[in-house]
């Protein structure tokens, strides 16, 4: 391999592990979105210059920060923003050592909480922004992907994600939103927010929605460490600690669900005996203390679903009336037609595949998940089974026109190889 492939390899490594640190922690000294992230991504570009030739550094993350501070100094410099300002840069200097999100003599602010990451959560979750607005700016900003990456999550146009962007900061700027974590009494407003949003994170980390990888591993690990600092923080909200149980018992599969060559595993033909048991115990452990207080949410049924599964000991032994019913009660409260479509997928498991398909074909017809490739995949699937494979293939054919992601291409090509052959 050469240096200029360990050199990509390293930045493309740097962006998953510290592209949000490095814009929160602009955000937080500038006040400046479209500074931070500028400056953020010049400082990612100067990396494949410099190390090459310098080789790559010790602490990936600090150069990063100091490369993005220099350049925030140069603009607002050139900008004449003021000496206030250039005082603020000016904390990044700053040779922070160990990252610990509860240090007391570290800057905080009314939580006591100074970890920047959460601050932006809390940010851009504020009331004051719509719920769209807050899910696709935290993406942009924490996750660090692109406008059409987010475009096509959504399943809207991307001149129309942009819009919404630039609208969400020029809010945050012009209404004074502060960038911190709220004190207590103002957290409970936050939560439903923060939460869709950690989901989120954690949804793009455990199945991309573009790109080369059906993973991004990153994601999910920072996902996880946000809704520990959140569970600390709430720890008597029991859809706060659900949503982390969902997380974990998720995460537990997570080394699983492709094989040595990056190619998708499907749950069923996973190995159980690999998946990780504490994060499973661990995840379990929390959903039962978050059903124990009463106040049932769509988080703790989600990860009573998943617990359904990782706590099932062979595939043929998973509850698919229990998931389905479970999905049935998520209904209540995510009214969505991506729940329905699981549901339709727990539905043709546990009563027969005309009964999913019957569910799948009203989904159809309704048009809300026009473009999502999962809805003709879960279609193939059902026929698959039945042994439908010509309708099978054709259904393969539509999701393979959909697929953004290279691992999942792979997966449906082999399934429609197999439907084809069969």
């Amino acid at each position: 391999m050469s240096v200029t492939d360990d050199v990509e390899k390293a930045v493309a490594a740097a962006f998953r592990e510290e592209w949000a640190q490095v814009v929160a922690t602009l955000i937080r000294v500038t006040g400046d979105w479209d500074l931070a992230e500028e400056c953020a991504q010049d400082a990612f570009a100067q990396a494949l210059e410099r190390w090459r030739r310098d080789g790559v550094p010790r602490r990936p993350g600090a150069w990063l920060t100091t490369t993005a501070r220099n350049r925030a100094l140069d603009v607002l410099r050139r900008e004449a923003v003021g000496a206030a300002k250039l005082r603020e840069a000016a904390v990044l200097t700053r040779d922070e050592g160990p990252y610990d999100p509860y240090d007391p003599d570290h800057e905080g602010d009314d939580s006591g909480v100074r970890d920047d990451r959460l601050r932006l959560v809390f940010t851009c979750c504020h009331p004051a922004l719509p719920i769209e607005a807050r899910v696709a700016l935290t993406l942009r900003t924490l996750a660090g992907l692109t406008t059409p990456e987010i475009a096509r999550a959504f399943l809207v146009p991307e001149a129309t994600m942009a819009q919404r962007l630039v609208r969400a900061k020029r809010k945050i700027r012009n209404a004074g939103i502060p960038y911190r974590v709220p004190p207590a009494h103002l957290l409970p407003e936050r939560t439903t927010g923060v939460l869709g949003v950690l989901y989120l994170l954690f949804n793009e980390g455990y199945a991309a929605t573009a790109g080369a990888d059906l993973m991004r591993s990153g994601l999910c690990a920072e996902a996880v460490r946000l809704a520990r600092l959140l569970a600390r923080l709430m720890p008597d909200e029991p859809e706060v600690v659900g949503l982390l149980a969902l997380l974990l018992l998720h995460d537990a599969r997570r080394d699983t669900r492709v094989d040595a060559a990056g190619d998708l595993v499907t749950l069923e033909d996973q190995d159980r005996t690999a998946w990780d048991r504490a994060e499973i115990d661990e995840g379990a452990a929390l959903l039962e203390s978050a059903l124990r207080r009463g106040r049932p949410g769509p988080y703790q049924i989600q990860a009573a679903i998943a617990a359904c599964h990782t706590t099932a000991a062979t595939a043929a032994g998973t509850d698919w009336a229990d998931i389905a019913g479970l999905y049935g009660e998520l209904l209540r409260y995510v009214p969505s037609a991506v729940v329905r479509l699981n549901r339709a997928v727990a539905v043709g498991m546990a009563e027969g595949g005309e009964a999913g398909l019957a569910l799948v074909a009203e989904l159809a017809a309704e048009d809300d998940l026009a473009g999502y490739h999962l809805l003709p995949a879960t279609r193939a699937d059902l026929l698959r089974r039945m042994g439908r494979t010509r309708e099978a293939a054709e259904s393969y054919e539509q999701a393979l026109a959909l697929v953004e992601n290279a691992a999942e291409r792979r997966f449906l090509e082999k399934r429609l190889a197999e439907c084809r052959s069969a």
